[in-house]
Formats: C-alpha cells, structure tokens, sequence
C-alpha cells in the first residue's frame, strides 16, 4: 500500500511518511494510491469479529507488514484500546421507533475521536521509540479532537503536543477537559475566535516546507490519514451488528460529512449515508448540491464540533468520487482556496450521492426538540451532536425499508448546557470534578500574532529538547 497527496505532486510514499506528517507539500491531503476492495466472502468472514479486531483488518489492509508485523500490530490496536469503559468498545443501543444509537463515546474523554486517536498514537510511539525521534503535535480543535489528542500521548517522552482551542466556542465541560491535562509536554492556547480563524495560522505553520522539517512537526487532526483509517471500523462494525444479512444495506445517519464512511463503501461495505449537519451547513450544501462554498460568520450552536466553514475532508471525498482524479481535484481546491468558493462538476456529485444519498440541516430549535423526544420516549439521553442524527430520524418519519443506525459520536456528560436547554431532567454531573483541578493554559487574544506567537512556541520546543540532548550527553 502506497500514498499519494491528493493534488498529485507526490506519490509512493509510505504509511509511516503521511502518519508523521500534516498537509501534503502541494497543500493536499494524503490518501491511498488505491482503496482495497472486499468481496462478499470476505465481508461475510468479519461479520463476527469484535471492533479491535476491525480495526486490525482495516489498518492490515493499509499498512505493509514490511512496516509493522501483524503481531505487533494487533498488540499496539488491543493495548491502546483498553482504556475504554465497556468490554464491547462500541455498543449499540436499540431504543423505541427504529432508533438505533451507535455509541462510539466509551473512551477516556467519553467521545468518538478518541476510538481513532487511541490507535493513533500508539502507532506515533511504536514508530518514534523504534527511531529514536522527537515530534510535535500541532492541533486546532473545535472541542473534542483536543482533549482525545492530548489524552493519547500526555506524558510521552518523545512528543510535545499544541492544542488551539476556540475560548467560549466549545463547552466548559470540553475546555477543562484539556485544560486539566497540566502535563510537561502538553501546550494548550485558549484563542479568542472560531475553529476557522484558529486554523490559519496552524495552516501557515504546515505550509512552510522547512520549518514543518526543521521542528518535526506533524497534525493528528482528521487530515492526518492514520485517523481516517481507524475511524473506517466504525463503519464496518456498525454494518454488521445492524444488518439482518451480509449483503444487506445498512443506513447510517453521520453527523458531518462520513469521509471514512464513504471509503468504507467504497472497498465494498453496503452502507448508504446521511449526513447530518447544524445550522453551519457547507457540508449539507456541498454533498447535495455541490455549492462549495463558505457563506458568513460560523453561527455558534449546541453542537459546537460542527460549528465550521471549511471541513477537512471534503477534499478526501472529492478524490474519492473523481475516481482519484488528483488534477481535477487540484484544480477544485485551488479555484476554492483562491476565491472562496468552487462547484462541484455534475458527474462527481453523481456519483456521491449513490454513497450519501441524503443531507439534513439541524436548527438548535431541532436538536432541542430530538433530545427532548429521545429521552421522553426512551428515557436515554444523546449529545447535541448526535441529535443532529436524531433529528432527521424522526423527521424522515417513515420507515427507510433497511437497517438504519445513528452515530452517537459523544456522550450527553459533555454538554450539560444543551441538557439544560433541552429541559431534560436529568444531572450531567459525571466531569463536575474538573472544576476543582488545576489547570495550564495560554491566551491568544484577538489582535496578536497568532502565527508569530504559535512559532515562536514551537522553536521553544524544540531548543528545550536540543539543550535537554546536550546535558544528557554530558551527564
């Protein structure tokens, strides 16, 4: 298995080199050079195998044994896995009216990111103890990705990690989540704006080519791959603990834009999706009319993980369905980086909506009302997130004629506040003890030099680990 960057200036690279890295050279995305695809036989031999098994199958398949063995492998994916509350990993609750709600939260910061970013940073250790190297992490968060991030490598001996996270745009709950994690080498930045604009100069950092080299800076947001591909088990386990039959469609309701779920199908799982946003809906008009483009300020929401203009992956997706097109892709992303905006090609959006046959937009009047209902009828309470899904349920009232299951992508523990607008009465008091434990955490203000100051903290870093190699060597 080889990688390429989505744009098509590199191509042949390995797993370890699109693990350790952030944006391709060319501003791209990695993605694999081809997607293997799986016969019925197949599907039908992993339909009783267990989520870390999955997610062994899945990481088999895109990554050479010449790179890791299969027993060294299994152990990274079962080690790192065992930090989660429930023995099944993900479970699947069957509540009234077809409801079928995916738990994917039963990790250390009790939501979905961290099923991937577990996996992922024992890959980084496996790699970084095998080599002897030093890497820092840079990470903009919208709320969940930070606190899964951190929690995968705090305290690591060759990592140093850089969370951005929007100051009163994420919950309180999910601030203190990473605020807590005081460790020597975490570096937390509390910033006075959205997910977007802390994006930029993080982007900036990832676009100079020596500075990424000199500071072995990498990313384990969702454009890094190694992410993507743990998240693509999900699918595979969702599909088979709801179908009837292998073979069978499955339709899974995705807050967001599903990128790994599209890979899913596109190696052969029979899964349809709907892609269930809030009220910042690029993603709803891109998938299903091809409208590209940013409209506006980010609308802050209940569900404050999808408040974004400008999602990661929809770059992934266009690879996907131009049949890994990577000029016609370049050419996309280039005419949107330049002026904002860009049109999906007919033929492309053909082709996805055989994969994401259905988009839904989801006011906070409308998550309110699925939280509310959700727990009037099943006594279960879901996250805002997963109530964007809920919400097209019971508005998509008649019955889809197949299997269909919601992804709950964190717990309600998270985001008391939406309980509480939702006059749901029920307590989220299970992380109240944050509230008592220190915390470490950096400003940028509005006005500074995000950049200047983000690189600035980088080449700390960096001159900290120089001056830390030249005592021992001394000693």
């Amino acid at each position: 298995m080889k990688y390429c960057s989505s744009r098509g200036l590199e191509s042949g690279l390995s797993f370890r080199d699109v693990l350790f890295a952030g944006y391709a050279k060319d501003g791209g995305l990695y993605v694999p050079e081809e997607f293997p695809k799986l016969t019925l036989d197949e599907l039908k031999s992993m339909a009783h195998t267990s989520y870390p098994g999955l997610v062994f199958e899945m990481a088999r398949k895109f990554i050479s044994e010449q790179e890791i063995s299969s027993v060294q492998l299994k152990d990274l994916i079962d080690n790192n896995i065992k930090k989660f509350t429930t023995p099944e990993v993900v479970e699947i609750k069957q509540l009234n009216g077809e409801l079928n709600i995916v738990e994917l939260f039963h990790g250390p910061t009790l939501a979905f990111k961290d099923l991937a970013l577990s996996v992922v940073g024992g890959l980084l250790n496996f790699y970084l103890k095998e080599n002897q190297q030093n890497i820092t992490i840079l990470v903009g968060t919208s709320g969940d990705t930070g606190s899964s991030a951190l929690m995968s490598v705090r305290g690591e001996e060759h990592t140093d990690i850089v969370v951005l996270l929007p100051h009163g745009r994420c919950t309180r709950t999910q601030e203190l989540q990473m605020t807590t994690i005081i460790d020597d080498n975490v570096h937390i930045y509390r910033v006075e704006g959205n997910s977007d604009e802390l994006d930029e100069p993080i982007k900036k950092c990832f676009h100079d080519e020596s500075f990424v080299a000199n500071h072995n800076l990498i990313s384990i947001n969702s454009i890094n791959w190694g992410r993507v591909m743990v998240q693509i088990a999900h699918y595979f386990y969702s599909y088979f603990r709801l179908c009837g039959e292998v073979g069978e469609v499955v339709q899974l309701l995705v807050p967001t834009g599903a990128a790994a779920g599209c890979i899913a199908q596109k190696m052969g799982l029979p899964i349809t999706m709907v892609a269930t946003v809030n009220t910042n809906d690029i993603v709803a008009r891109t998938l299903s009319c091809g409208d590209f483009s940013v409209k506006g300020e980010v609308v802050k929401s209940l569900a404050p993980a999808m408040d974004i203009q400008v999602p990661y992956n929809i770059e992934r997706l266009l690879y996907l369905f131009t049949d890994q097109d990577r000029q016609r892709v370049r050419c996309l992303m280039e005419k949107f980086e330049r002026e904002n905006r860009v049109r999906v090609p007919e033929d492309v959006m053909t082709s996805l909506k055989q994969t994401i046959v259905e988009t839904f937009v989801a006011s906070d009047d409308d998550i309110k009302s699925a939280m509310r209902r959700v727990y009037e009828e099943n006594k279960y309470v879901v996250c805002p997130h997963t109530a964007v899904a809920a919400a097209y349920h019971y508005y998509q009232n008649e019955s889809v004629g197949v299997p269909r299951g919601v992804l709950a992508t964190a717990a309600p523990d998270k985001f008391p506040e939406a309980v509480t607008e939702s006059e749901i009465p029920v307590k989220m008091d299970s992380l109240q003890h944050l509230e008592t434990m220190p915390t470490k955490s950096m400003w940028m203000r509005k006005g500074e030099d995000w950049y200047g100051i983000l690189r600035t903290k980088i080449e700390e870093i960096t001159d900290r680990r120089k001056y830390k190699s030249k005592e021992i060597k001394k000693g």
